[in-house]
Formats: structure tokens, sequence, C-alpha cells
């Protein structure tokens, strides 16, 4: 059954705001995307007035979420301070602090802004893997990263949280649309073992997601919670790069158990990753360690090694901040060729060099997660 863009409207009209005015003539909706029975848009208000917003929020998903041949519904609300208007009070806890907040530890006794995240149910450890800048292989690292955990014996899921970019549907070669339950949960999407939900199943792949941090935090919420993961001994991440509100904001509401650093070996790389790794350590998440991707060329014809982009980099960085060092992956054609036909290397070639280094930095991120997963 098609879903109309009036439909969406005619029902949002039957939702009023915290004033007791319809929604839609609020003049708060940003512009309406309905695709597909997927619903996307945003509620914009003062950032004053977001609190007293959000249970309109909340009502006006469920109410599209209801509608016959809706599949997806998301509905973000985006919060902004008006020019010149007091600035907004301090966020709770679970929340992003100011940056004021960030210069003293909590007082003996204050509420961590992590206490109030909610575990997943069926799901042990929820692990990041970031990189303070893009280009760095992040994706291609999480997904080989997810692989070798599997074959470790653990029953793992991966979710591409890379809203602006999402890149597991070509890494995983996946075509397929996510399905629904009968608790209208989505249903990831299995391949490799793997159970797999990505913001790019749901849209196209050439479609731009020009969205703004709370849209973006709303869906991600929502591919978290809203599915069917089942049992699962480790969820990966896959973060959208960068330190910025976003990421702030997904990990003091996400319920990680530690983070992956990806970075190349050149300065300017590592400068961003230690940015990432900073921005961890502020919101309480444990850093599992630093990959050096993309860590050396060695020719497949003659067999000489090139450091392209230097060498050592990412394991002196992490000996000086005192973090482990997982490995380190080559620059590698094998890599980059596998990935690119949705058939990533520890699939292709499980018996090869590279699928060994990537079950060796899972190995090490399982050793460090012995005491929140379940016995695989």
């Amino acid at each position: 059954m098609s879903v109309t863009q009036q439909q969406v409207l005619d029902c949002l009209a039957r939702v009023m705001s915290p004033r007791g005015t319809a929604l839609t003539n609020a003049n708060v909706l940003s512009a309406i995307t309905v695709a597909d029975g997927k619903v996307f848009c945003s509620i914009n208000v003062d950032a004053a007035e977001a609190r007293a917003w959000e249970s309109v929020r909340a009502q006006a998903e469920n109410a599209v979420r209801a509608i016959p041949g809706v599949s997806v519904a998301m509905i973000a609300l985006t919060a902004e301070r008006k020019a010149g208007g007091a600035p907004p009070a301090p966020r709770p806890a679970g929340g992003v602090q100011p940056a004021a907040a960030h210069r003293h530890p909590h007082p003996p006794g204050a509420q961590s802004p992590m206490a109030r995240q909610a575990e997943i149910p069926g799901i042990s450890a929820v692990i990041a893997v970031a990189s303070g800048k893009g280009g760095v292989g992040k994706s291609t690292t999480a997904l080989n990263l997810a692989l070798g955990l599997r074959d470790l014996g653990l029953r793992v899921g991966l979710l591409d949280a890379d809203i602006y970019g999402p890149s597991v549907p070509r890494l995983t070669g996946i075509r397929e649309k996510p399905q629904l339950n009968d608790d209208k949960k989505m249903i990831p999407l299995v391949r490799f073992g793997l159970a797999i939900m990505s913001i790019g199943f749901l849209v196209e792949e050439d479609t731009a997601m020009i969205w703004r941090g709370p849209m973006v935090m709303s869906a991600i919420t929502q591919m978290l919670r809203d599915v069917a993961w089942g049992t699962l001994d480790v969820l990966v991440v896959d973060m959208p790069p960068g330190t910025g509100d976003a990421q702030l904001t997904l990990a003091q509401n996400v319920p990680l158990k530690g983070a992956v650093i990806i970075s190349t070996p050149q300065d300017l790389s590592l400068i961003d990753a230690r940015r990432g790794l900073a921005m961890f350590k502020k919101v309480n998440v444990p850093v599992l360690g630093i990959v050096e991707n993309m860590s050396y060329f060695q020719c497949p014809h003659c067999g000489t090694r090139s450091d392209i982009f230097g060498h050592g980099g990412a394991r002196h960085e992490a000996e000086k901040l005192g973090v482990p060092f997982l490995g380190e992956v080559p620059l590698h054609i094998a890599i980059r060729s596998a990935s690119d036909s949705g058939n990533p290397v520890v699939e292709s070639e499980p018996d090869g060099p590279h699928a060994q280094i990537y079950r060796a930095i899972g190995a090490k991120v399982r050793e460090q997660l012995q005491g929140v997963i379940a016995a695989a």
C-alpha cells in the first residue's frame, strides 16, 4: 500500500502541540519525506521548549507509524536557541553536558553522564568503532572486526550508524530491505552470520542525508532499540567520523562497553584520533585500543614494502596515551577489492594473512570484554 505525504499531514494534524495547536499549524514541521513506506521529518522548536515537545514528538512518531503501509517512521526533535535569547538550561545527566561541565571530574557521589543508559535486551556488549576523521577505513575495519569476532565463536551484530555516509550495504553486498515482525520492529538482515542494520537499507544509495544532529540521534536510537537484534554477545557500531555533538550524544546515550579507534600512521590522522580518544574518555567509555590502518603497502608483484603514510605512529600514540595497540592492517589491493565487491576479506580469504590480522585484533578486543560478554 502506497503512503502519501498528504496522509502523513492528515495524521499529524490530529497531534496537538503543547499549546493545543494542531502540529501542522504550529509552524514547526520540516519538509516530510515519504518513500517506499518510510517517513522522515523533524520538529524544529526553540531549545527552551524542547522538554515540553518531546512527548509531542513521540506521539507524532507513533501516530505516523500506525498509518497502514508505513514500515519506518523517524521524527526527530531539533532544538535551537534563538539569537539573543538566554542560553538553555543545562541538560540532564543523560544528555550532552555544556563545555564547562567537562572541565572538572564529577564530584564524589555525583551521577555519571553514563548512569542513565539502558541496556539493549539480549545484547551483552555494544562496542563502537570510531575515527577522528573520515577516509581512514573505519567501516571496512568495523565489518572485518565483526567477522573476526564471529570466527572466535561469538554471536555478533553490526550497526552502521554512519548516517551521513552508510557504507555497510556496499561492503556486504546487501540490497534487500528489512522487514517488520509482529511487534513492528525491524528484522536485521543476516549476511556472513552477522545480524546487520544500516540506514543505507532504508534509503537509496545516492540520497543525500542532510540531517541535523537530533535527527541523526533519532535515527540511530531507532536502529538500536526498534530492531529485533535477538541474542548477541557483541554489537559492533560503525560510528560517524569526527567528534561533534552527534558523536558525544551517541556515546552518552548508548551503553558502550568500549571503543576501538581507527587511525592511519600520518601525523594529521593521529591528531584526529587523539581527539576521538579524548572524547570517549570524557564520557567514561573505555578505549579498547587503537588500530593502525593502511599501516604499510606491500607490492603484490615484487614484495617490496613501502611506508606510504609513515609507519608506527598509531603504536607510538597508543603507548604514549596508555591504551592498548590492537594491530596493524596493511594497505592492500585484496582488502580494497574484497570490500568493493561486497565480500569482505575475512569471509572471502579466511585463511589469508589479512583475515589473520583482523582475527588477532578481534581476539584482543574479546579478551578485554570477557567480563561482560556471555560465554560463546
